[in-house]
């Protein structure tokens, strides 16, 4: 098992790069700080057994009645969380009102590039007892401790009771989000990761340059290459994108259109023979005539270091459309922007006039490590970022939970974004099924990847087939 750690670890050091941005770690909650990669304290009270037990089945006797969580005293979690657009400071807070809540202390590291920052205590066995950090980055750490069976189960927490309130963590998360690839990863109906914060994925736009120009948002593709060519008239390009890490949540709406659930579970699996139906087709040949609209500059800039340069094409107005989710807002909240600009967002459009239209929602996950020393309390932890509480401090820094209601609590831009579903668009959820692993093969290198040669022309589309459907088949003989 050492080594099955150690490997894993490493091959995710290796593939680790500097990610969006330049961020030093913080850590702290309240007066309990320190890095993740320092030695564990050793606690008063250790957790029973390997596999733990909920907040409600550990807890006896008269102290327990009178303190729900008398058998965490003295009990000190560490916790990592990825630093984004929307701060650190939420996650301070948040682990203060849990420790004033449970009495459990909270050692908390954040950073921009934390798989930098926790990996190399990971590498000799110190794991923070909860990770959030999202699939689909760059270094890829989750999906390697996913393909390795290294993340503890975390089924047992949607029955616990939310720590300071009476409802079940199952009761709190909306419809959906705990039924998803995202979450189970193994197709076995069992948890593993955390749904947390959500945004509707689509493709945002300035509204008041289509206003200026009499444009109308397109609804179908045949109306978004027709609003390409008089953009071009106008020396204005039609798309651009961040990095073409973005095209995930892009490609999961787009199958969706083309084939509906059925299609995009086949896909996502890998079927045999998937790739060469007339679905799969569609969709290449969207994303292929895509490319050829897309402003030229955008693959120079596609990567994690010079991403915002993209976005800020269409706050120039040199690009119409990006594919992006609902922290964009935040992300650019200071960068310079033509008169009159203003957000818009809409659902990729239809393949066809009257067909459905879907837009992606993207969520993070958070997550216990199989290793982690105090496993108990890092699932109380995970309950409550469920709370009332926790959603409250998260909303004011724009991060959403995917909690029931939570739309009724939203103000400003928010409102637009996350009322796209109550107007015919389609919510479209999950994403590629895990596998073993595949030396040079990974999701992102054989389905994302790619769209930067498409726009270059240093690959053509047959070729980006062909690659598709030779990396499928290796996949599906692998799959977990």
């Amino acid at each position: 098992m050492k080594k099955k750690i150690l490997c894993t670890l490493m091959s995710v050091s290796m593939a680790a790069s500097l990610l969006a941005g330049c961020g030093s770690s913080d850590s702290g909650a309240g007066d309990n700080s320190g890095a993740a990669d320092e030695q564990k304290e050793d606690t008063t009270d250790e957790t029973p057994d390997d596999e733990g037990t909920s907040a409600d089945e550990g807890n006896s006797g008269s102290d327990a009645a009178e303190d729900p969580y008398a058998d965490y005293a003295g009990t000190k979690i560490s916790v990592a969380a990825i630093e984004t657009a929307y701060g650190s400071d939420m996650w301070k807070e948040v682990a203060e009102a849990f420790t004033a809540e449970t009495g459990v202390e909270v050692e908390l590291t954040t950073d921009k590039n934390l798989e930098d920052v926790i990996g190399p205590s990971m590498q000799g066995g110190e794991y923070p007892d909860v990770i959030h950090l999202a699939t689909g980055r760059e270094a890829g750490l989750t999906e390697q401790f996913i393909k390795d069976n290294m993340i503890l189960e975390i089924t047992d927490v949607l029955s616990m009771t939310v720590p300071g309130e009476t409802a079940k963590v199952s009761e709190k998360i909306a419809e959906g989000f705990t039924d998803t690839s995202l979450t189970n990863p193994y197709g076995d109906g069992k948890t593993f990761l955390a749904p947390m914060f959500y945004s509707p994925c689509g493709l945002f736009y300035n509204a008041g340059l289509l206003e200026e120009k009499g444009w109308e948002v397109p609804s179908t593709w045949d109306e978004m290459w027709e609003l390409g060519d008089k953009a071009k008239e106008e020396d204005i390009y039609l798309f651009t994108y961040p990095t073409a890490g973005y095209f995930d949540t892009f490609l999961y709406a787009l199958m969706y259109s083309a084939g509906g659930p059925e299609f995009f579970d086949k896909a996502t699996r890998y079927e045999e023979g998937i790739w060469e139906t007339p679905e799969a087709k569609t969709c290449f040949d969207i994303i292929a005539k895509l490319a050829s609209y897309t402003n030229p500059i955008t693959p120079a800039q596609a990567n994690d270091q010079d991403f915002t340069q993209n976005q800020q094409l269409v706050l120039d107005n040199k690009a119409i459309f990006m594919p992006n989710g609902t922290w964009i807002v935040g992300e650019m909240a200071e960068a310079p922007r033509e008169e009159g600009f203003k957000w818009g967002m809409t659902a990729l459009p239809a393949v066809k006039s009257g067909e459905d239209s879907y837009s992606y929602t993207w969520f993070e996950q958070a997550w216990i490590p199989e290793g982690a020393e105090n496993q108990d309390a890092a699932k109380l932890f995970v309950s409550y970022l469920y709370s009332d509480k926790a959603c409250e401090i998260f909303a004011k820094s724009s991060a959403v939970q995917p909690v029931v209601n939570i739309a009724d609590k939203l103000e400003g831009d928010n409102v637009m974004f996350y009322s796209i579903y109550e107007n015919g668009v389609k919510p479209a959820m999950g994403n590629f099924a895990a596998f073993d692993a595949i030396p040079g093969v990974e999701v992102r290198t054989v389905f994302l990847d790619p769209v930067n040669s498409l726009v270059s022309g240093d690959m053509t589309e047959d070729e980006w087939i062909e690659s598709v459907i030779s990396s499928s088949d290796q996949m599906r003989a692998n799959l977990k």
